[in-house]
């Protein structure tokens, strides 16, 4: 088990959380997330997946990764 903590660029309003909060969840391995505006903090399986699938769902819902926590 492992978790990362994720600062989001972009991230400003409730529907850009449930969005990144949707992407994050619908991968294969993420035990839990926790999606505020601007961050995310991820729970997940590092057998079945890992920060690079994370981010990449992230980039592809529209936002960017600014930092890695």
């Amino acid at each position: 088990m492992a978790e990362v903590t994720l600062e989001i660029e972009g991230m400003t309003c409730q529907h850009c959380v449930m969005r990144v909060k949707k992407a994050i969840d619908g991968i294969d391995g993420v035990v839990s997330s926790d999606v505020s505006t601007g961050s995310a903090r991820v729970s997940y399986d590092d057998s079945r997946t890992d920060r690079d699938a994370i981010e990449k769902v992230i980039q592809d819902a529209g936002y960017k990764v600014r930092s890695k926590g």
